[in-house]
């Protein structure tokens, strides 16, 4: 009998807004003025945008309009979570 492989853990809710914040930066160039309309919470419950500046996910690039202007990037970490999440997402549906 084949040995079964490991189910990797359940995301937890805030796992999962993150890799949903990490995949909106992906899709298209957001400003931080755009990213914070988006993303920025007073709920000390829902902190994406400061657990992902913490984790060094993601960067900003000065911009020529001050900050407003500037860009939010991923890092290559952001870049890896983002993977990372899209992989435990897909063997999660393949179960399902």
């Amino acid at each position: 009998m084949p040995a079964s492989q490991p189910t990797p853990p359940e995301p937890t809710p805030l796992a999962m807004l993150t890799a949903q914040f990490l995949a909106w930066l992906a899709a298209r160039p957001r400003s931080y003025e755009d990213t914070m309309e988006a993303w920025r919470s007073s709920c000390p419950r829902l902190s994406v945008w400061e657990d992902a500046v913490g984790a060094g996910l993601v960067a900003l690039q000065p911009g020529a309009g001050g900050m407003r202007e500037s860009r939010v990037v991923l890092t290559p970490a952001g870049w890896a979570a983002l993977a990372a999440a899209e992989n435990v997402t897909t063997s999660q549906q393949r179960r399902a």
